[in-house]
């Protein structure tokens, strides 16, 4: 899954992809190096970040997705935790929505019961403006219970079981010692799901990799995230997670 961020604020490539020209290239480029899925984000979620209006959110998101969605060859998801976001983007054409916030708010997770996306199911330990800095406890089953808690709601609202896709959260939330836990956990939050690691350019991995730049770091905790069962790796710099994760296979040709 590749990262494209239309924010001004993002942890690390804030900034970077706001002018729709340069964001839709970058998204070709990602999938021509053999991302499978492009998650579009307009709100920053790192901690300490201040949360958009669901209109400058869509304002972000829209201009992008309609460049986008009608010539691209892998499907889009849209990362926000807002259910009047989600349903714009779904209107627009993306097939996945990516929720950190685990589809709580109101009305989300009957919409993607109601239009058949896919869902990404995130564990957020507090919210992103008063994030906290580590969890307390059985963190690794507070964690798998809350994701098997959402996923009855979903099942419950009428999703089918082969549209959800469960995240564990890295970062959200939980210090670099629970974080690393997790890269190495991924299977044991699956219950028979797919699982989404997310650790791209995280401030732990400088603690775990101090001799790595921040893209082999990530690249490198992709690679354990899928021998340890991740299904899906989201990442900023698809080329490099592609040759560690999978060795060099061709990429895919638009």
């Amino acid at each position: 899954m590749g990262i494209l961020n239309v924010t001004p604020d993002s942890f690390s490539d804030g900034g970077c992809w706001t002018d729709v020209r340069t964001a839709v290239r970058h998204a070709f480029d990602m999938v021509d190096q053999g991302a499978d899925i492009i998650d579009i984000g307009g709100e920053s979620t790192r901690p300490n970040s201040e949360p958009v209006s669901a209109e400058d959110e869509i304002g972000r998101l829209e201009p992008v997705l309609r460049e986008l969605i009608p010539s691209l060859n892998v499907p889009v998801s849209v990362d926000t935790m807002k259910t009047s976001v989600a349903e714009r983007c779904i209107d627009l054409g993306a097939t996945v929505v990516n929720d950190v916030n685990g589809l709580r708010d109101e009305g989300m997770v009957e919409l993607c019961a109601s239009t058949g996306v896919h869902a990404v199911i995130m564990h957020m330990n507090g919210l992103p403006k008063t994030m906290p800095a580590a969890m307390e406890g059985d963190f690794m089953n507070d964690i798998r219970s809350f994701l098997r808690e959402r996923t009855a709601v979903a099942l419950d609202a009428g999703m089918r079981p082969d549209r959800i896709i469960l995240d564990p959260g890295i970062g959200f939330g939980k210090d670099p010692e629970q974080n690393w836990a997790i890269l190495n956990g991924s299977a044991y939050f699956s219950d028979g799901y797919p699982v989404l690691s997310a650790s791209s350019r995280k401030r732990f991995l400088a603690v775990e990799f101090p001799d790595m730049d921040r893209d082999d770091a990530s690249a490198e905790a992709a690679r354990i995230a899928a021998d340890s069962g991740a299904d899906i790796v989201r990442v900023h710099d698809v080329a490099r997670t592609r040759l560690r994760v999978s060795g060099s296979r061709p990429a895919r040709s638009r």
